[in-house]
């Protein structure tokens, strides 16, 4: 595997010097569009239960995991191989992956476009382990958009209710063993569409963001961190302040083609109704406004949902 292009960030800066925190992360931001967060806090005894349901769910009968295909827009449950596509791309992404979303309660103002999560039966601690990891990611997501604020020179709180009851989705991915005569690959070149990507690091290498002279670094950040990037949906707000950095997953090399891939990107998204407005503060004559019309956040998101054949 081969080196990560981005220093990493020590996330025990958030409790010990948040402004320097705030000024690494935000520079790696606006230099890469992606950032490497080192020593987290979270128990890797409980995130290793979540990839291992995972992985267990992977493993069942297709026909089986199929039970839970079909969900409205592709946001819960199981999405089979063939489905997604990159924006452009000929080929499909060569993986299958399943989705989790926020729990609502009845009768919520977002229950119109947020559907009810499924769960598989024949994993008993899937809901439990992966729910878990959901709510730690979207935690670990809120102290980066405090830095993320703090570096805008916003208020350290600004994002805490744009995206309270976001559309936010864990996605637990397989990309399986790549045959010699694969046609596509694991992940083809793309931006994110919500507002920032959190991703735990993966057992097999192969993501890599398109650096500002087009060429591709690796990104492989060892055990014990998180890749976090900039979607499109900020991007936007932050008038390309902060890049959403179009990146890849690769198919491995000769020697790996047999090892299959997991991963479990955290896409932190507002919530449906915010209005996402070009933010005055990155309004210069040398950048003028790129966006003179606002979206909401969901009409964002079902235009770019459509893009990539999940919608």
């Amino acid at each position: 595997m081969s080196a990560s292009a981005i220093e990493p960030v020590s996330f025990t800066l958030y409790s010990k010097d948040f402004d320097r925190f705030a000024r690494e992360l935000g520079a790696s931001f606006e230099r890469y569009g992606f950032a490497v967060l080192a020593d987290y806090d979270l128990p890797q005894d409980r995130i290793d239960a979540a990839v291992d349901d995972a992985k267990a769910f992977f493993a069942l009968p297709v026909e089986t995991k199929k039970q839970y295909a079909g969900v409205k827009g592709g946001a819960r449950g199981y999405i089979p191989f063939g489905v997604e596509t990159a924006k452009g791309a000929t080929h499909h992404d060569l993986k299958e992956f399943w989705h989790m979303g926020r729990d609502l309660p009845p009768g919520h103002r977002f229950r119109a476009t947020m559907a009810d999560n499924v769960w598989p039966a024949e994993i008993p601690a899937f809901k439990h382990d992966v729910s878990w990891l959901y709510n730690a990611l979207d935690g670990m997501g809120g102290k980066v958009l405090e830095a993320i604020a703090t570096y805008l020179k916003l208020d350290r709180d600004f994002f805490k209710p744009t995206v309270e009851n976001g559309n936010s989705v864990l996605r637990l991915l397989h990309y399986p063993p790549i045959p010699q005569d694969a046609t596509g690959v694991r992940a083809g070149a793309h931006g994110d569409i919500n507002t920032i990507t959190l991703l735990l690091g993966a057992e097999e290498g192969g993501l890599e963001l398109q650096d500002r002279n087009g060429e591709w670094l690796p990104i492989n950040p060892p055990p014990g961190c998180i890749v976090v990037n900039i979607g499109d949906m900020l991007e936007r707000l932050t008038n390309h302040v902060l890049p959403s950095t179009i990146h890849r997953v690769q198919n491995p090399p000769p020697e790996r083609r047999g090892v299959p891939r997991y991963s479990t990107p955290f896409f932190l998204h507002f919530a449906s109704d915010y209005e996402i407005k070009t933010l005055p503060s990155t309004v210069t004559a040398e950048n003028p406004d790129r966006y003179p019309d606002s979206i909401t956040a969901d009409e964002f998101l079902q235009q770019r949902l459509r893009e990539i054949k999940l919608a």
